[in-house]
């Protein structure tokens, strides 16, 4: 459990939680440990390296045992990344030249013989019946020794491990950050923060914990632990119900609930009375939920508590025998008569809701005076906004300037996309100007005035983590709407996969598009080479796990857009299979190596979504020729089986232009809005570093920094939106 918690650790600060063990002679030691790390693009930091000098050897290697097997796993270097053409990206055939291969090999078999001359004779053939097609024809040791080693390039990946506190410090730290987020947490951080949460429930607490979500799952640990519980609305007690039966705290997909002991059912019901009991308004937010709390109320048996009466009212709401107005239901009565002031009087008594009426509002407004009314009640309640709240709306009209008709991106918190025409009339601009000069006035006011703010100009394009559904677990991993520059001659793709139990077929493509978003050619298993690129071969199972890989030369590239993608052929969705990631590599020209290199990686991330079709990314390239890459963490609906790049080529144009002709709100108007608090920002590029506290915000965190330093990495980004 120990490993699993210092594990835990490394993978969301870069930190080694400080090593324990005597006094001893361990340099030598600590060096080889360091050069190990080198092999998987990791480092340890001056300081953590001479604290493991001093320590002894068989200390140093229990730190080194399972740090290397975490940053192994973080950049996707656990498994074996085996290829099907041996030699990739050399010698990849002509797609049809290989087919004709595998025929020929499958006819000079006895025991496929006869299938595939029935097969040829009915005019169509079926490659997973032939022998050669979709299975490895050589081990992993045979691939590896008909590559080369790597050459070590200046361009490699490094990512530094630094020196934390205790374990137990590092564990409290990293609690009170991820409860206390002021942001939704993404699925794998919420079952890290589950984690923690059994280890922190009765230490200390955050301030607030103001996402919902978070919420139940702490309160899940300390109803374990006999704490009070945190309530303030029903639906607080429905999410615990929901962490208790394994279910979705999210409320999103439909929980079933489990039989709960009886010391449970009362917890839950007396949280709900004494929530009814202080305000009894807040029955009417049953309604939003009225069928999942039918069914929690067949399992807690209120009935049989009659000391809390409160409780039985909300179920009785939920099967309709109780009246409890909602207050969406008021509100909506008066946007529907197209009364705007008297929707503003009563929306002033929930400024989140507010807040996301505002267009709307801003549309039916009869008139000037009616505008004018909405912004001034948008300024009256935005300081009891939250921040994450306040800065979507903004960069909600920041898009609003396109004109009406142009593709308009849906996005649910599953990471689902789809595309539809934008049908809304247009707000009109003096008002959406007003409006977003008013949400910069307040943002700019509850931002920080440092002293001094070091910048590392890399991460200004970095899209603010507005939800952590908006990203995926991994390494190296940027929000959606992110751009990051793509430095290297060879772009590699690759994806991992192992099935459960059924057979899987997992198919890596790219969809290569023209400047306006036609379709140029793509890279696939029905096209193993095009212009600029390779596909490794297609693999159609993986017991065992399988990878494929795209090469592409990127100075050979004629298309603008390069999109990659991961599509689910056959078998297990990627929330069903054993384990499932995505990443890319970037190396020089001259680099060989294997098909997988470690220290190229420069983003692997966890595939977990609802769809049958991956879109994690875009590469482009801009007018000067250089390449960026815009983050999309999508998926797509898909079919049930066979779903390939060429079917679904439009749909995945029709999101990739979505998404690159959006604006997203980025570190760089933050930031932006800091300068005009505070002395100009110091852009850091390497280097030294200020010998005096700063508030630093960049991709990774320098050595050297000031021990009073506040910093910004990607791992801590959400603490940079204001509450």
């Amino acid at each position: 459990m120990a490993h699993s918690l210092e594990s835990l650790v490394i993978r969301h600060t870069h930190r080694i939680s400080a090593p324990r063990g005597s006094a001893g002679q361990g340099a030598t030691v600590a060096r080889q440990f360091d050069a190990t790390l080198a092999t998987v693009g990791f480092k340890l930091s001056a300081k953590l390296l001479e604290r493991l000098s001093g320590l002894s050897e068989t200390a140093v290697v229990h730190t080194a045992r399972h740090t290397l097997r975490t940053v192994r796993e973080m950049v996707g270097d656990h498994v074996r990344h085996n290829a099907y053409f041996i030699d990739f990206p050399a010698n990849v055939p002509d797609t049809e030249e290989f087919w004709t291969r595998c025929v020929t090999e499958a006819l000079a078999d006895d025991a496929s013989r006869e299938h595939v001359l029935t097969q040829l004779a009915h005019g169509v053939l079926d490659l997973l019946s032939l022998p050669a097609y979709g299975r490895y024809q050589h081990s992993y040791e045979e691939m590896l020794a008909a590559h080369d080693e790597l050459i070590a390039s200046a361009g490699d990946r490094v990512t530094v491990l630094h020196l934390g506190r205790g374990l137990d410090d590092e564990l409290t730290d990293l609690y009170l950050a991820l409860a206390g987020s002021t942001t939704p947490l993404g699925e794998d951080h919420l079952g890290d923060l589950r984690t923690l949460a059994e280890q922190c429930a009765l230490g200390p607490q955050p301030e607030s914990i103001p996402v919902r979500e978070n919420r139940a799952v702490v309160n899940e640990a300390r109803l374990a632990v006999g704490a009070d519980l945190l309530l303030d609305t029903v639906t607080d007690v429905l999410r615990l119900a929901c962490a208790l039966s394994g279910g979705d705290v999210t409320l999103q997909e439909p929980t079933r609930f489990r039989s709960l002991p009886r010391p449970v059912r009362r917890a839950l019901l007396a949280g709900l009375d004494a929530v009814v009991a202080a305000n009894p308004a807040k029955l009417a937010d049953v309604h939003a939920h009225r069928e999942p709390f039918k069914r929690l109320g067949e399992r807690l048996h209120p009935h049989e508590y009659p000391r809390w009466p409160h409780a039985a009212d909300v179920f009785a709401v939920a099967r309709g025998e109780k009246e409890a107005r909602s207050f969406d239901s008021r509100v909506e009565k008066l946007l529907d008569e197209f009364d705007v002031l008297g929707a503003l009087r009563v929306l002033k008594s929930a400024p989140g809701k507010l807040f996301r009426a505002l267009d709307l509002l801003l549309r039916i407004a009869a008139d000037q005076d009616q505008r004018d009314a909405v912004v001034a009640a948008a300024v009256q309640v935005a300081p009891e906004v939250s921040g994450r709240v306040v800065l979507s709306v903004r960069e909600h009209f920041r898009n609003r300037e396109r004109e009406t008709g142009e593709p308009r991106i849906f996005i649910n918190g599953r990471g689902r996309g789809w595309v539809a025409t934008d049908v809304r009339p247009p707000v009109p601009a003096a008002d959406r100007d007003r409006l977003i000069g008013a949400l910069d006035a307040e943002m700019r006011r509850r931002l920080p005035a440092p002293a001094r703010l070091l910048l590392d100009p890399d991460i200004l394009d970095v899209a603010l983590p507005l939800s952590g559904r908006a990203t995926a677990a991994g390494l190296g991993v940027l929000p959606r709407g992110s751009l990051s520059k793509v430095d290297g001659e060879q772009l590699r793709f690759f994806v991992y996969w192992k099935e459960t139990g059924h057979r899987t077929d997992y198919d890596l493509s790219a969809l290569l598009l023209h400047a306006d978003y036609r379709t140029d050619a793509w890279l696939s298993y029905t096209s193993l080479t095009a212009v600029g690129g390779e596909h490794s071969g297609d693999v159609t199972e993986a017991p065992d796990g399988a990878s494929e890989f795209i090469n592409l030369s990127l100075d050979r590239v004629r298309s603008a857009f390069i999109v990659p993608q991961v599509n689910v052929f056959d078998g297990e969705g990627f929330e069903e299979v054993e384990e499932s990631f995505f990443g890319f590599m970037l190396r020089d020209g001259e680099q060989k190596g294997r098909p997988f290199e470690p220290r190229t990686v420069r983003m692997k991330s966890e595939l977990r979504g609802r769809g049958r079709v991956a879109l994690p990314l875009v590469f482009w390239r801009e007018d000067d020729g250089r390449w960026r890459a815009k983050w999309l963490h999508l998926y797509l609906k898909g079919i049930s089986s066979a779903n390939r790049v060429e079917e679904n080529q439009v749909s995945v144009s029709k999101v990739v232009r979505a998404i690159v002709e959006r604006e997203y709100l980025t570190v760089r108007y933050l930031t932006g809005l800091m300068s005009d608090r505070t002395t100009p920002p110091e852009l850091w590029s390497g280097g030294a570093v200020p010998d005096v506290p700063v508030l630093y915000i960049g991709l990774e965190r320098p050595e050297g920094l000031h021990p009073d330093s506040r910093v910004i990495t990607l791992e801590n980004l959400r603490d940079l939106i204001p509450g």
